[in-house]
């Protein structure tokens, strides 16, 4: 069980309140009955479990930001309940629009997002956060990713030169993701910023599996290689010519295929395989 309090305008550093008749709004009747005996509430037992902080979402766009804690001490004063409580900062800030993503997980009804109360879930609040949630990660500069990852298990991306050369060999890589039940994108498919370099970081960091055909050595490719690897993103790599592998990735495994239709069928039975051993993993 975990505690889920709402405010308004957000929490302050260790110290804030919530009026007593919010406490146990969109609570189970039975978890209600738990921790309030007439009208008295059993503040000692309550305060004991895990919390959410979180912030009313607001209209104007801005982002809020939720934080996970325990309450340490609570006194009821003139109609509230005065809390402290220490925020776990091993716990990155999760956005209301992350939580949103995952509410039913987390027992959160939509209206919840827009009152001010103090609830009650029957839910594992840290085995739902290690499910859905992960670490904030090191920002890089030159283009953004966000502070937790989101990985589409459907989605796989490709990584190649932008030559109608390489079109067949697309087509071919999209013929069999999709008899996986997959979604194969490249990054000119694409066009939701002003930077194609972004298009490419956002597509890789979205993917489950990063496929990628360093035929010709094109600088891009192997720069996309490196933002793959360094993201934790499973590869593939491809080549027509086993001296388009560089140096420094020659220890890893790669697929060498012909680029016509009886190579292109090769290449598409061992990437199939490769793939089913990946998702299966």
């Amino acid at each position: 069980m975990y505690n889920l309090l709402v405010k308004g305008n957000g929490w302050s550093d260790s110290r804030d309140e919530m009026d007593y008749s919010r406490i146990f709004e969109y609570t189970e009747g039975y978890l209600e009955n738990r921790f309030k005996t007439n009208d008295t509430i059993d503040i000692d037992n309550l305060i004991k479990l895990p919390c959410l902080f979180m912030q009313e979402t607001w209209h104007d766009g801005s982002q809020q930001n939720a934080r996970v804690g325990v309450i340490v001490n609570a006194v009821t004063s003139r109609g509230a309940i005065k809390i402290e409580y220490a925020l776990d900062n091993s716990i990155p800030p999760l956005t209301n629009e992350q939580l949103k993503e995952v509410a039913g997980e987390f027992g959160i009804a939509d209206f919840e997002f827009l009152r001010t109360h103090w609830a009650v879930k029957d839910i594992d609040l840290y085995k739902i956060l290690l499910r859905y949630l992960k670490p904030r990660r090191q920002l890089p500069n030159v283009f953004k990713i966000p502070e937790v990852e989101r990985i589409e298990p459907s989605l796989i991306s490709v990584m190649m030169p932008f030559d109608m050369a390489f079109d067949a060999v697309y087509e071919t890589l999209k013929d069999i993701t999709s008899g996986l039940d997959l979604h194969c994108r490249r990054a000119d498919d694409i066009w939701e910023n002003p930077a194609i370099i972004q298009d490419v970081v956002s597509l890789i960091d979205h993917s489950r599996v990063v496929m990628c055909d360093c035929t010709r050595r094109n600088p891009n490719v192997f720069y996309e290689i490196g933002i793959a690897h360094t993201l934790g993103r499973e590869t593939i790599l491809i080549t027509q010519d086993e001296y388009d592998i560089p140096f420094d990735l020659r220890h890893l495994r790669y697929v060498r295929y012909l680029n016509n239709s009886e190579g292109l069928e090769a290449l598409g039975e061992v990437v199939a395989s490769r793939l089913k051993t990946l998702l299966n993993a």
